[in-house]
């Protein structure tokens, strides 16, 4: 299993993203499961500069983005403040944005669709949810109110409302019942979208040609 997880860092790194998602509702509202929620959060930093690593993206930058979002996330969890919450999302959106680029390089740097690669394909959409998921956090901070929901629409948006409209957004799935009624909720929300179909266009489309053409050929 080691040598498996070690050969597909990806298939790690998507596995831990998806189990974040079932257990980061049981971590809401308490001082312990915040601070177990940055240390998941911490663990998935981790595994995607192993990814990283493992493509042509730049591993100093991914550690530049890395460490001092590792730090904020420890500060965020014992003494919570607005300008630490700011730079902290700010911080670990460009770094997941980041390990998504470089995930984006390694996919398309051949014309050979290794298992690898397809974990890859699953983990860059997690991980740009993820971004996503962190920028709409800073963009909450800088236009309070900027996100309403049907529950408590005057308060501000937990994280997993947050992570819920990102994942929404970028599958156009279209079924969050977390509304952006600023311009600047709705001008981030307006390019997830357009990532969302250029990822389903040029990446699962190319894989997908790529496997079938691998298959008739053999």
């Amino acid at each position: 299993m080691l040598g498996h997880a070690r050969r597909n860092p990806s298939a790690v790194l998507l596995v831990v993203q998806l189990l974040g998602v079932l257990v980061y509702p049981a971590m809401e509202g308490s001082r312990s499961g915040r601070v177990g929620f940055e240390i998941l959060g911490i663990v998935v930093l981790v595994l995607a500069v192993v990814s990283v690593r493992a493509t042509p993206g730049l591993t100093w930058v991914s550690v530049c983005l890395g460490i001092p979002a590792v730090a904020l996330s420890v500060v965020d969890a014992f003494n919570p403040t607005q300008p630490v919450v700011a730079i902290s999302g700010a911080l670990h959106a460009a770094f997941y944005f980041y390990a998504a680029y470089s995930l984006l390089r390694y996919m398309l740097s051949d014309h050979e669709v290794s298992v690898d690669e397809l974990f890859a394909t699953g983990a860059t959409f997690t991980l740009v949810a993820w971004g996503f998921a962190y920028l709409y956090v800073f963009v909450q901070v800088l236009v309070p109110g900027s996100f309403t929901a049907a529950v408590d629409p005057a308060n501000d948006r937990t994280w997993m409302e947050l992570l819920f409209l990102s994942f929404t957004t970028l599958s156009s799935t279209g079924l969050s019942d977390i509304v952006p009624i600023t311009s600047w909720g709705r001008s981030v929300v307006m390019l997830e979208q357009l990532a969302g179909l250029g990822y389903v266009a040029m990446v699962v489309s190319r894989l997908v040609g790529l496997t079938i053409t691998k298959r008739s050929n053999t």
